[in-house]
């Protein structure tokens, strides 16, 4: 099945502690998660590693956040949109469901 979140999409988060912010996937994890760029950071203690010249503290990172959080956002409208898919010369493109416009990435 088709993913309708990938890599580099703009995002808005839709639930949760972020409510309402924008940002960009940087990964795809399984079992639907996915890193957004400055999303849900959080503050990790970390030892310092000598051999590898890691220095510790705390560390502020993105940890992974649910797609079902997660709505791709329409720049024409701007607004979170659904996407549906459609063919067109053998190829499964996404499209924004409320105005029908080709999502670019991809």
């Amino acid at each position: 099945m088709a993913k309708k979140i990938r890599y580099g999409d703009k995002v808005i988060v839709i639930a949760g502690k972020d409510k309402g912010k924008l940002g960009i996937v940087k990964k795809i994890l399984k079992k639907n998660r996915a890193i957004v760029e400055n999303i849900n950071i959080i503050t990790k203690h970390q030892k310092p590693i000598p051999n590898v010249n890691q220095v510790g503290g705390l560390i502020k990172k993105e940890s992974p956040i649910n797609i079902s959080n997660l709505a791709i956002f329409n720049s024409t409208t701007n607004k979170p949109d659904y996407v549906k898919f459609k063919l067109t010369n053998g190829k499964k493109i996404r499209i924004f469901k409320s105005d029908n416009s080709i999502i670019d990435n991809g």
